[in-house]
C-alpha cells in the first residue's frame, strides 16, 4: 500500500503540480471548516459506497454538497447503494474513515472500486483532497486529479451528482 511519500512521488512522476498543507487531523467536514478559509480552492468530501450487486464506489463531491442516495445510482450507473464498511475501505483503498480521498485509488491495484467525481470537482481549478491521511490537505487541479486517476487505471466517472430535492411544506 502507498503512503503519502509514495503517493507524492507518483504525482511527481506524472508531472502533476500540487500544494501540500499539513494541519491537525480532521475527521469531518465540520471539523475542517477552519481550513476552508486558510486553504484556497474547492474542498471535498467522499462517500464510500457499495451497491446491490456488491460493487464498490468512491464518490467525491464538494464539501457542503448534499447527495441524494436514492437517485445517485442512476446518475453513476450503479444499483441501489448503501455505505460501505470501514473494513472494506481499508482493505481496498488503504485508508480509514476520515482519511478517504479519491487518490486512494492508487492502492486499488485490482480495480475493484469505481471512482466518481462530481463535475464541480473534476473541473475545479484547485480541488482539495487528503493525501491518504487526514492530517494534511493536498490541492491540485481537478483535471490533474482526473489525469492521475486515469494513469493509475481508475479513469473516473464524471457525473452531476444529484442533490436531494427539498420537500415543500
Amino acid at each position: 500500500m502507498h503512503d503519502e511519500t509514495t503517493l507524492l512521488a507518483a504525482l511527481d512522476a506524472l508531472g502533476i503540480a500540487y500544494a501540500n498543507t499539513p494541519h491537525a487531523a480532521v475527521f469531518t467536514v465540520e471539523e475542517s471548516e477552519g481550513l476552508h478559509h486558510a486553504i484556497p480552492g474547492l474542498h471535498t468530501k467522499n462517500l464510500f459506497l457499495k451497491d446491490k450487486d456488491g460493487r464498490f464506489w468512491l464518490v467525491t463531491v464538494e464539501a457542503h454538497a448534499r447527495v441524494d442516495l436514492k437517485t445517485l445510482p442512476a446518475a453513476i450507473g450503479a444499483k441501489k447503494v448503501s455505505f460501505g464498511k470501514a473494513e472494506d475501505m481499508e482493505r481496498l483503498l488503504g485508508v480509514t474513515p476520515g482519511s478517504v480521498t479519491p487518490l486512494a485509488a492508487i492502492n486499488d491495484a485490482d480495480g475493484v472500486v469505481t471512482v466518481v467525481l462530481d463535475v464541480a470537482v473534476a473541473s475545479a481549478p484547485r480541488a482539495n483532497v487528503h493525501p491518504l491521511h487526514n492530517g494534511a490537505t493536498l490541492g491540485l487541479a481537478g483535471a490533474d486529479l482526473v489525469a492521475a486517476l486515469t494513469a493509475w487505471g481508475h479513469a473516473p466517472t464524471i457525473a452531476a451528482v444529484p442533490a436531494p430535492l427539498d420537500k415543500q411544506d
